[in-house]
């Protein structure tokens, strides 16, 4: 249920950032998420050589879906009246939304099962224990700034 609430947070966080500078904002944050999960994992160089390009694209393919298929879902369901759509109308919308949330699971079992030979069981567990508090931490610094 965190993870869910999480990914919660995380969307409606990359989705309220204005599309003017998204990209140069996305870039600094993956460039300080490369920096504190190779901290925390400390990754070598030959393991970093083979985990990056693994995390990376499930992280791209992550991406797609959330801002693809699931932000699409969504911005209909903004356009239509929600009080007025049809039990159909609902179920077709939670539908698209579970299987887009199926697709990003299998994704997260294929990156386990790709990473766990390069840094091993325990710190596929430190990976996911450490995008948690990465998330957590802009969370909270995004907090911050709307606060001032």
């Amino acid at each position: 249920m965190k993870i869910k609430i999480l990914t919660l947070f995380i969307l409606l966080f990359t989705l309220s950032i204005s599309a003017q500078g998204h990209k140069e904002k996305r870039d600094k944050i993956k460039a300080l998420k490369v920096s504190f999960l190779t901290t925390e994992l400390k990754l070598t160089a030959d393991e970093s050589a083979k985990f990056w390009p693994i995390y990376n694209t499930s992280d791209q393919k992550q991406f797609e879906i959330r801002h693809g298929k699931i932000k699409a879902v969504l911005r209909s369901i903004d356009k239509a009246d929600i009080d007025k759509i049809s039990e159909k109308e609902a179920l077709a919308y939670l539908e698209q939304i579970e299987d887009a949330e199926e697709e990003l699971l299998n994704l997260r079992k294929k990156l386990i099962a790709d990473l766990k030979p390069v840094i091993g069981p325990v710190r596929v567990l430190k990976l996911k224990k450490a995008e948690d508090d990465f998330n957590r931490k802009l969370l909270s610094q995004y907090k911050d700034r709307r606060k001032n």
